[in-house]
């Protein structure tokens, strides 16, 4: 053959030239291996650049690209196509530029002097090069349906909340349930950073393509995806020593109805609570009850939105979630009062922009449920003090939920008082004075005051107890003083207890459903209890 049939060949012979969408989704190697393109494949070096420059901010686009890459170049090498590189590297202005199409237009100019079909992925980039006269293919994210499972999901079971990769370390997991987690080894062998970059690849490429999946936020040292219901970190030096992944995963999806609140308390949430902090140590299940209350809203009609970071919630449709990470204070105060929700699940408060945005909608008339972080009831309430003032904080929290191990250990209700402080007696010593009081029990548990140029939170003395005997294990207990009758409230549990003075029986009694004993003060009975707990002498066991 000579030069001219040579020559008459080539010209005969289809060229395409890729773009850095369609390489990073990795779906050149797939047109090639179904026989839909064939002939020469041209890649630009711009966008090989494009790709190293993501590459050296630890981006798992450049990676992705990369990998491509030299996947066609074996293809080449086993003849399925022909394949060379074109053009000068570009400037780092111009590559600095790509968010605002510099590199693409290098793209498309390679594809108008080559007379190439370009292959792209993106929408804008067809656009434009149709436009201009060059034959386009546009390939867009293929629907939810056709993605498949993530590789990391091969460590989770029906019972794993979070999988823990790092380089040079064995995989880890978490599994039970809130209150008995455990740390199990996945494998005895260690990642390497290989597996790892591998790991955060595939997820980094499916997130893209989920319907409802979507990267929340990322930067040179981290990216966050949210993937279906899994929410995924991957840290990477300079942020972290090393490559490590994160995945967290809800291992239960709950209704209201089933933390078996008591009549009261599930009529106060629905219906007056506006102002709720839902607190717990982390994987006590706060999220996942927040989720519940969301649904409940849901179902009385209320129009319901949540801001989150990252957006992990597993709510109905109908809620609307917006991203913290993707909008600043000002930009979410905005919406929430221009689309007026009647309540909003705020999760994650952490800092204090977040505990001012909480006031500031609160103050607005929003109802909101706050998520944070406490391992004590109070310490959630604590969090407010020296961020919002003293006065302020009956008015936006009226409600404090306790979880936990996945139920709801305590629930204070909140209201402000002019009196004189408990322990005080001098009547000019009379001050505003929050009082927080156990809900179910009305007794008063700490009381939030100034005192000189502080503000304190004084815990108040209760008069009930927890005791054991030699005759059955402790039951802890309640007590409250009304007019005519003594209130002793014990665990829903409790179905039948004995109560002790002094460490001696003295009767036998049958707790009703609602775990609230009336006994009436006149009774023989009632005078020996008042007797009793006045001295700290009562007190129950299981029968």
């Amino acid at each position: 053959m000579n030069e001219e049939e040579i020559k008459q060949k080539e010209e005969k012979t289809d060229v395409y030239v890729a773009d850095t969408s369609i390489i990073i989704e990795k779906k050149v190697s797939e047109l090639i291996q179904k026989g839909e393109i064939q002939g020469k494949l041209v890649i630009p070096i711009a966008v090989i650049a494009e790709l190293e420059h993501q590459a050296n901010f630890n981006q798992a686009e450049g990676f992705l690209g990369l990998e491509e890459i030299k996947t066609l170049q074996a293809m080449a090498k086993e003849g399925k196509i022909k394949f060379e590189f074109h053009g000068a590297r570009p400037t780092v202005e111009r590559i600095k530029g790509a968010r605002v199409g510099e590199m693409d237009d290098l793209i498309r100019e390679t594809a108008v002097k080559l007379k190439a079909t370009l292959i792209t992925g993106d929408r804008v980039q067809a656009t434009v090069a149709e436009a201009l006269g060059v034959k386009t293919i546009l390939i867009l994210p293929v629907a939810a349906r056709e993605v498949g499972a993530l590789a990391i999901e091969k460590f989770f079971d029906a019972e794993t909340m979070s999988v823990h990769l790092k380089e040079e370390t064995v995989p880890t997991a978490k599994r039970g349930k809130p209150g008995s987690w455990q740390f199990v080894r996945l494998s005895e062998t260690p990642l390497t950073q290989h597996d790892v970059k591998t790991f955060a690849a595939d997820a980094t490429e499916k997130t893209k393509l989920a319907a409802g999946s979507f990267i929340e936020y990322t930067n040179p040292g981290m990216t966050i995806l949210q993937f279906k219901n899994f929410r995924i970190v991957i840290a990477r030096p300079p942020f972290s020593d090393g490559w490590e992944i994160t995945a967290v995963r809800p291992v239960a999806t709950l209704e209201i109805e089933d933390y078996k609140l008591n009549a009261k308390l599930l009529q106060r949430l629905k219906n007056s609570a506006t102002g709720i902090l839902i607190s717990g140590a982390p994987g006590s299940g706060k999220t996942t009850f927040a989720s519940a209350l969301a649904k409940a809203y849901v179902k009385l009609n209320k129009i319901v939105k949540t801001i989150e970071s990252p957006r992990d919630l597993q709510v109905p449709p109908e809620v609307v979630q917006y991203s913290k990470n993707l909008g600043n204070r000002d930009d979410i105060h905005n919406v929430m009062l221009l689309t007026r929700p009647d309540y909003t699940i705020f999760d994650e408060m952490r800092i204090t922009e977040d505990f001012r945005l909480y006031a500031d909608l609160r103050l607005a008339g929003i109802g909101l449920a706050g998520v944070i972080h406490a391992t004590n009831p109070i310490d959630s309430v604590q969090r407010f003090i020296g961020r919002v003032e003293l006065g302020m904080i009956p008015q936006i929290i009226d409600t404090v939920v306790f979880i936990r191990d996945g139920k709801v250990e305590k629930v204070f209700e909140m209201a402000m008082k002019v009196k004189v402080p408990t322990g005080m007696v001098e009547a000019d010593l009379s001050r505003p004075v929050v009082e927080v009081r156990d809900f179910e029990t009305q007794e008063l548990e700490y009381e939030l005051y100034t005192y000189g140029d502080q503000t304190v939170v004084v815990p108040i003395k209760k008069k009930g107890s927890s005791a054991r005997s030699n005759s059955g294990e402790g039951v802890s207990f309640k007590y409250r003083e009304a007019k005519k009758y003594i209130s002793i409230y014990l665990p829903s549990t409790a179905r039948s207890v004995k109560m002790l003075i002094s460490g001696r029986e003295v009767a036998t009694l049958q707790v009703p459903r609602s775990g609230e004993l009336k006994i009436h003060k006149k009774s023989k009975l009632g005078q020996m209890v008042l007797q009793a707990a006045d001295g700290g002498e009562l007190s129950f066991t299981s029968d």
